[in-house]
């Protein structure tokens, strides 16, 4: 059985980690559409209609038992259309709002985000239907993703770069103060150490990833063997790679492109929809 894990970039690792812990004897295929990597920057009917495209051409060549979108800002849209087009189990990632909830004492929780996932309408319907009388701060971090992304490229990420970027989710108010963070983004748990250290005073960090990993066990049970069954962990990308320590560290290797086309580059803003070559 494999497994198809699905990013704009490598924070989809999270995810991976955790679902090699909950299924050690699966195999993964991980696709990173680094090529247009922030989605935040793309247009909604624009991300859906790339990230819809993409998996026509990933599930066909790949054949995984289940694809897991592991990025919020995608699956906050993508899931509807994904799961009406395709047969397969299809696994989101969505802000944890309900756990943070649930384990706040204080009833003062954030949301750690990115600007696309904090706009977004679902988001806001979460907190309204699991969010209780806790309350709730949206943080929209401009830079966090592409922080982690330059970290695990072999770049220098100072503290305080890290630090402007949380800052907002710690609030005090009438003698009480946040007391747990959703990282509602999965690239932000690849640096979940720093941020504990960096953080004014502890809060619980609510990593989706476990859950998710959970979830995927649970909807593969007595799937069938995949295509190629015993293959190694194998990372594709749109564009650019992470460095080989970092596809080391997760034990993923250079997957083969799988198709080349037109696709096109477009205006000021980014891309057009349509097919990207996915390669090493």
């Amino acid at each position: 059985m494999r497994i198809l894990v699905f990013d704009s970039g490598v924070g989809g690792f999270s995810v991976a980690r955790e679902i090699g812990k909950a299924l050690p004897d699966a195999g993964m295929d991980y696709v990173a559409d680094l090529a247009v990597f922030p989605y935040g920057a793309l247009e909604p009917d624009v991300l859906i209609d790339r990230v819809v495209s993409l998996m026509d051409e990933a599930l066909s060549a790949l054949d995984p038992a289940a694809l897991v979108i592991a990025c919020n800002t995608a699956s906050t849209l993508v899931l509807p259309p994904l799961r009406a087009r395709f047969k397969l189990p299809i696994v989101g990632t969505v802000p944890a709002v309900k756990p943070a909830a649930e384990h706040s004492r204080s009833r003062m929780a954030s949301v750690l985000a990115t600007p696309g996932t904090v706009k977004r309408e679902y988001t806001h319907d979460l907190i309204e239907t699991f969010g209780g009388d806790c309350r709730f701060t949206l943080v929209g971090s401009q830079r966090l993703a592409g922080l982690v992304e330059r970290q695990f490229s072999g770049e220098q990420v100072t503290d305080a770069e890290l630090l402007a970027e949380i800052a907002p989710c710690f609030v005090e108010d009438g003698g009480k103060r946040t007391d747990a963070v959703v990282l509602a983004c999965t690239h932000y748990p690849l640096v979940l150490d720093r941020l504990k250290a960096l953080a004014p005073w502890p809060v619980e960090w609510i990593d989706p990833a476990p859950a998710i990993a959970r979830r995927v066990a649970t909807v593969t049970e007595g799937a069938e063997p995949s295509r190629d069954e015993g293959a190694p962990n194998r990372f594709y990308s749109t564009g650019r790679r992470p460095g080989r320590a970092m596809l080391d560290a997760f034990g993923f290797v250079d997957g083969e492109a799988f198709f080349r086309d037109d696709q096109p580059k477009s205006d000021a803003d980014g891309v057009k929809a349509g097919k990207t070559a996915l390669s090493i």
